[in-house]
C-alpha cells in the first residue's frame, strides 16, 4: 500500500458528522426555542419580585419556583412540558456552544474559561430541564431551590480540609462572575451576536437595553450570593450562603431595600424579553 494513501479516520469522520448535527437547522431551532423558554422562567421571577416590592404578595423565587409557579396554572402541565423540551434543547445547545466553540471563542486561556462557562450553563439546564419534566409528570416537586442546593453543597464544602478557604474561593469566583455581567451590561458587546441591522435604530437601542437591564440586574444577585458565600465561609456556617431565590430576598433588607428590589425585579423581567430577542435574532454560530 503506498504511503500516500488516505486511510479513513473512524473517530475524526464522527466528529465530522457530530459537529455537522450541532450545526443543523434544527438544532438551531430548537436553540431559539432554548432562549425563548429561559425567556419564560425569568419574566416569572421578574414578576414575582416586582409584586414582592410593591407588596402585593409576590415571593423572591429561583428557576425552579418559576417552574412550579408554571405548574400551577390552569394549563400548568402543558405549558411545563413545552417549556421542559426548551430548557433541553437550551441545555444541550450551551454544551455544543462549548465543545464545538460555535461562538469561536478559540483555544486561548479566555476562550477556554468561556466555553467551560457554557458548559457549565448547559449543565445547569439540563438539570433544570429534568426538573421541568418531573413536575409535569407528577414525580417530583421539580427539587430543591437554589438556595438549598447551595447551603448542602457550601456544608459538604466546609467539612473537608482548607474547607473555608475553598468556600472563600468560590465565593470570589462568583464575585468574579457579577463584575462580568456588570461588564457585559456597560460594554453591550452582546450586541454583536444580534441580527438587527435591519431594524429602526429606536427599536435597536431598546433590544439592546434590555440586554442591558438584564446583565446589570443579573450582577446585582451575584453579587449578593458571593458575598454571602464569604460570610458562610468567614462565619463557618453554611445556613449563611443564598441561592437566586433568598439573594433576590435579602435586598429587602438593605438601605432602600423596595426600591433596590423593585429596579432588580424590573431588570430581570428585562432580561426575560431580552431572551425573546435573542430567540428571534442572535446570530447562532460563530461571528
Amino acid at each position: 500500500m503506498s504511503s500516500n494513501t488516505t486511510i479513513p479516520n473512524p473517530v475524526r469522520g464522527a466528529q465530522r458528522t457530530a459537529r455537522n448535527a450541532a450545526n443543523s437547522s434544527v438544532m438551531r431551532g430548537l436553540a431559539r426555542l432554548g432562549y425563548a423558554a429561559k425567556g419564560v422562567v425569568y419574566i416569572i421571577i421578574g414578576f414575582l419580585a416586582g409584586k414582592l416590592a410593591l407588596g402585593q404578595g409576590g415571593q423572591a423565587t429561583d428557576q425552579k419556583g418559576a417552574l412550579r409557579t408554571i405548574s400551577e396554572q390552569p394549563p400548568g402541565k402543558f405549558i411545563l412540558i413545552v417549556v421542559a423540551i426548551g430548557l433541553l434543547a437550551f441545555g444541550l445547545w450551551s454544551l455544543i456552544q462549548g465543545i464545538y466553540d460555535t461562538e469561536g471563542e478559540g483555544r486561548r486561556a479566555k476562550g477556554i474559561v468561556a466555553r467551560i462557562g457554557y458548559a457549565v450553563v448547559g449543565i445547569a439546564y439540563l438539570v433544570l430541564a429534568l426538573g421541568a419534566y418531573q413536575l409535569a409528570a407528577g414525580t417530583s416537586n421539580g427539587g430543591n431551590s437554589t438556595t438549598s442546593t447551595t447551603q448542602d453543597a457550601t456544608a459538604k464544602l466546609l467539612a473537608l480540609p482548607f474547607g473555608v478557604q475553598l468556600v472563600v474561593i468560590v465565593g470570589l469566583v462568583v464575585l468574579g462572575i457579577a463584575v462580568y455581567l456588570y461588564a457585559r451590561a456597560y460594554r453591550a458587546k452582546f450586541q454583536r451576536r444580534l441580527a438587527l441591522s435591519n431594524l429602526r435604530p429606536q427599536v435597536r437601542k431598546a433590544m439592546i437595553s434590555l440586554g442591558r437591564s438584564g446583565y446589570a440586574a443579573l450582577g446585582i444577585v451575584f453579587t449578593v450570593i458571593g458575598i454571602f458565600l464569604i460570610v458562610a465561609a468567614v462565619q463557618f456556617n453554611p445556613q449563611k450562603a443564598k441561592g437566586l431565590d433568598a439573594a433576590i430576598g435579602e435586598l429587602q433588607k438593605l438601605p432602600f431595600g423596595q426600591l433596590l428590589l423593585g429596579l432588580v425585579a424590573l431588570g430581570l423581567l428585562a432580561y426575560g424579553v431580552y431572551s425573546f430577542v435573542e430567540a428571534r435574532y442572535r446570530r447562532l454560530g460563530a461571528a
